[in-house]
């Protein structure tokens, strides 16, 4: 195959499956959706409109395959209506068991198509087609489908892992540098989590962007750390460490998000400062230095990413928030905080006072 430039496989067993990543794997996504109809398999394309809107040759060759959704953009498309709205969808196409959808879009058409997916007749064959940054490098890979309802974000929703994932760099060029910057922001976490020669290679590169020379392998490296975590803990059931650990930063961004409504922030925005919290944190337990926290927020500032509340939020509203968060275990929330630079690891219990008094430094009200 001459569609894709390099690729990474997610090693679970009969579950496994390859992540392409190249300039037009889209190619590939026509090629196998045209291999599964000549085997009498319907696809579906469900996909964001923003997204269709700059793409409009792409989105044509998907209506020659199959019936194409379109979605609103927006972390809000991540609700109960939306979801409503495909299953309808499917079931007004008369898709069965042997259907499959193709999720084409950011982190939230892939979590809410992919949970469409997961439980429309209780599970049908889905592939994920990223078109941001954030979801080549995050939320394509791993499983995690779901959407947001009021309580809080991600607390509905199942671990369903998808049949391939196509990420074409070249849909990163139509990509506004806002949004860019909000998947750098979980590349700069996996480097913090797991890889403190990718952290160091961030900070010595140029600013990344959609024609970089490094960006292809970037993407790679990502997504190898995040199918190794994977790999060791699928289901997010390790009693420390784990997937969990992917949470950095997002026990404070989640809530950001929550509370300030959602849009206010772009994900990566909210996880951005959420991994200049967590820094913090790691600072205030003794565990790293007060340069460290210095490097983490000039990179993240780097990318245009908030570093303080851009408007204050009650913390009181945030703590409610971290309360409703899905790592809430038996009642005790858990960070994710630094050992040193690319080593996290799970907190099993933070002080609430010591929480606040991060929120307040970082633009929270009283």
């Amino acid at each position: 195959m001459s569609w894709f430039e390099t690729s990474v496989e997610l090693e679970l067993g009969e579950r496994s499956y390859p992540i392409w990543i190249g300039r037009n794997t889209e190619e590939g996504v026509l090629e196998t959706a045209a291999k599964l109809r000549s085997e009498q398999r319907r696809s579906a394309f469900l996909v964001d409109a923003g997204f269709a809107e700059k793409q409009t040759t792409f989105v044509s060759s998907m209506e020659e395959l199959g019936p194409v959704l379109l979605l609103p953009a927006g972390e809000k498309t991540k609700s109960l209506e939306q979801l409503s709205s495909i299953y309808d969808f499917l079931a007004e196409q008369s898709f069965d068991r042997s259907s499959c959808i193709f999720a084409v879009g950011g982190g939230v058409i892939g979590d809410l198509a992919g949970f469409g997916a997961a439980s429309y007749l209780r599970g049908i064959d889905f592939y994920q087609v990223p078109t941001t940054l954030l979801s080549m490098v995050d939320s394509s890979v791993g499983g995690k489908t779901g959407i947001n309802i009021a309580a809080g974000k991600n607390l509905v929703g199942a671990f369903f892992q998808p049949k391939g994932v196509f990420s074409s760099t070249g849909f990163l060029t139509t990509l506004p540098a806002r949004e860019f910057n909000s998947g750098m922001a979980e590349v700069i976490k996996h480097g913090l989590l797991n890889d403190r020669a990718l952290f160091e290679q961030l900070e010595q590169l140029d600013v990344l962007h959609a024609e970089h020379s490094e960006l292809p392998a970037i993407i790679r490296r990502n997504c190898e750390i995040k199918s190794a975590v994977v790999k060791g803990d699928e289901t997010e059931v390790a009693a420390s460490g784990g997937r969990a650990l992917l949470n950095l930063g997002h026990t404070f961004g989640h809530a950001i998000e929550n509370v300030a409504g959602y849009g206010e922030y772009k994900h990566g925005e909210a996880i951005g400062l959420g991994l200049v919290m967590a820094a913090n944190l790691s600072l205030r337990l003794g565990n790293i230095s007060t340069e460290d926290v210095e490097r983490i927020c000039n990179l993240v500032s780097r990318y245009s990413l908030p570093i303080k509340l851009v408007q204050p939020i009650a913390a009181s509203g945030l703590m409610d928030a971290m309360q409703r968060d899905k790592k809430v275990h038996r009642g005790t929330l858990r960070f994710v905080g630094l050992q040193q630079i690319g080593q996290a690891y799970t907190i099993s219990e933070v002080d609430g006072e010591l929480v606040r008094e991060i929120l307040l430094e970082y633009g929270a009200s009283e």
